[in-house]
């Protein structure tokens, strides 16, 4: 019980000390801004190249994850589309949906799977962020620019495509993978900068979290984070004991998906025509509900 009590102790207590320095402290949204932007565009890919290079992936795997963990993101994206369309939701709504259903919060992932499973959670956990993150923003950028019309612009769709910051993480790390890892003085590097976006992560996760926004459409709210956080980790958890996934592997890619929406999400819903309070309002409520799913998804994988 210990070691994963800890675990969420560290992560809620430093969500907790971001919200209260944003509050007492901090107060300026510039400076929180320019957080966010330093942990999306510097810190947080540090993570994954670190996390992904480091590992032997002849020894992993890959095959039942990657399967898992697609096949649970393509189910989740339907039920978050039928659920939105079920709702009568329009598209920036709908968006919002889908990036909280599909979504979840790499930083807090990291920490809980490190702290319960050790250095083998971090190694799996790069592993599955890497299966994740591209997927994720492949399909919610196709689905943002749709724009409820179906005539998206290929040329704008491949360009976001190229240059998101935690794609290209990803391919360079699956390719340090391949060489062998990263080289001494890199290697270095990489760690500083990831150890630093677990701490300064959750501080922004904290600060980024609203109150005032919990109002907004409390019903779409609740079914959108029954889906994030039971219907998807059951999905996952289903389908890895279908396909034989090994446990360690299995309860990762579970805890991965069981995390509650990312925090960037109302960042790229305000930049790409999302509803930007309804998921500042899902990223409130599902971060407040994760303090109880979480620990029960532990529970139970550990049983």
């Amino acid at each position: 019980m210990g070691p994963w009590l800890d675990a969420f102790a560290a992560t809620f207590g430093m969500i907790a000390l971001g919200a209260l320095l944003r509050q007492r402290v901090l107060p300026e949204p510039a400076l929180w801004a320019g957080m966010e932007k330093l942990v999306f565009t510097v810190l947080l890919p540090a993570l994954l190249v670190s996390s992904i290079g480091a590992v032997d992936l002849a020894r992993l795997p890959l095959g039942g994850m990657a399967g898992t963990i697609w096949g649970t993101l393509l189910a989740g994206t339907a039920l978050a589309l039928l659920l939105a369309r079920g709702l009568r939701l329009g598209h920036p709504a709908t968006t919002s949906v889908l990036q909280g259903g599909i979504r979840y919060n790499n930083l807090m992932a990291f920490a809980v799977a490190g702290a319960v499973h050790g250095s083998a959670g971090i190694a799996f956990g790069g592993i599955a962020t890497g299966l994740i993150v591209p997927c994720v923003q492949v399909i919610i950028t196709i689905v943002f620019a749709l724009d409820g019309r179906g005539r998206p612009s290929l040329p704008r769709l491949l360009r976001q495509i190229a240059t998101n910051p935690l794609i290209l993480a990803c391919a360079a790390g699956l390719l340090l993978a391949l060489a062998g890892g990263p080289p001494p003085g890199l290697s270095g590097l990489l760690k500083g900068l990831a150890q630093g976006s677990l701490a300064v992560g959750l501080l922004c996760v904290g600060a980024a979290l609203s109150p005032g926004a919990i109002a907004a459409l409390p019903r779409v709210q609740f079914l959108t984070g029954v889906l994030k956080l039971l219907v998807v980790p059951a999905l996952t958890l289903a389908l890895g004991r279908m396909l034989g996934l090994e446990p360690v592997a299995a309860a990762i890619a579970t805890l991965f998906m069981a995390q509650p929406t990312a925090t960037t999400g109302y960042v790229q819903a305000r930049a790409m025509g999302g509803d930007a309070p309804l998921i500042a309002a899902m990223i409130t409520t599902q971060h407040a509900a994760a303090i109880l799913t979480l620990p029960l998804w532990v529970w139970l994988l550990a049983r």
